[in-house]
């Protein structure tokens, strides 16, 4: 088996509710999507980096649950995704913070002028990394919903697996990166600027430990199938890099505003998808 494809997510649970080709399951998927899309937005606007990911999952919880009720949650799956919201950022942290000190003591007798020669040139590596990681976990969400949509609509089996040598499914894989390559190169600046600038202040040697902490949380979740935000783990690796210079050197009030928008990510978007589901349902009598 490849690297890379022990790093593709093989859960296959989500896709058993859309086995029966049943048109409302289009809409559900669209409902929860555009729950997802507004809440995003309107983080975006504030300048809050959330988690996409949990967006996805609570504008399709609540469009399912509007749809068919309780019954449709599969709530061990649900269960699994939830629980990492602390877990990956703390896990970022506990790495970054790890990885901070650890090259502390490498380069301790380094001039500061080359340390940061250097790690210039190593924040390519590790955003690259990083870019592995987001890629092979976040964009595999987006190719969860093409297919979703595809099985609902009776163009796919739902045991069809995805691969670049498959002409059926290469677009897919395709259009998804090329998506989320488009969208972070046209990305707002507020949340460059959160991130970047207002939890804590980086050097390229701080860039660089929180980037591949962040990487190596993602690689290690993305393994095991669960569905983690890049955002949270990248959030929690800053924080632990930040943190080895004195926690004063992190502003809490950010962090903390932070956290609060991915506690709230997923029962809002449940709201938003349920809403437009239940829109849906009346129109559609």
């Amino acid at each position: 088996m490849s690297i890379l494809s022990r790093l593709l997510p093989r859960e296959a649970g989500f896709f058993e509710y859309f086995e029966n080709h049943d048109p409302a399951y289009i809409w559900v998927v669209l409902c929860g999507l555009l729950g997802a899309i507004v809440w995003d937005l309107l983080t975006w606007w504030w300048g809050l980096p959330t988690s996409s990911s949990h967006a996805l999952i609570g504008g399709f919880a609540g469009a399912g649950v509007a749809h068919a009720g309780f019954g449709i949650l599969n709530w061990k799956n649900i269960w699994k995704a939830v629980e990492f919201i602390p877990l990956a950022p703390l896990m970022g942290m506990v790495v970054g913070f790890s990885l901070m000190v650890g090259t502390y003591w490498l380069f301790r007798r380094w001039r500061p002028s080359s340390v940061d020669r250097v790690f210039r040139k190593g924040q390519l590596v590790s955003a690259a990394l990083c870019s592995l990681g987001h890629g092979a976990n976040d964009a595999q969400k987006t190719m969860g919903i093409i297919v979703a949509l595809l099985i609902a609509a009776g163009y796919m089996e739902a045991g069809t697996q995805l691969s670049l040598t498959d002409s059926g499914t290469m677009w897919i894989i395709l259009s998804c990166h090329a998506a989320m390559a488009i969208g972070t190169a046209l990305g707002g600046w507020r949340i460059v600027r959160t991130m970047g600038m207002k939890i804590t202040k980086l050097k390229p040697v701080g860039g660089f430990c929180a980037e591949t902490a962040g990487a190596m949380t993602l690689f290690v979740a993305t393994h095991a199938g669960i569905p983690v935000s890049s955002t949270h783990t990248i959030a929690g690796s800053i924080i632990g890099v930040g943190s080895t210079t004195g926690l004063s050197a992190v502003k809490w009030g950010v962090a903390a505003r932070i956290i609060w928008a991915w506690f709230l990510t997923i029962p809002a978007a449940a709201l938003v998808g349920a809403v437009l589901m239940s829109l849906f349902n009346a129109i559609h009598g």
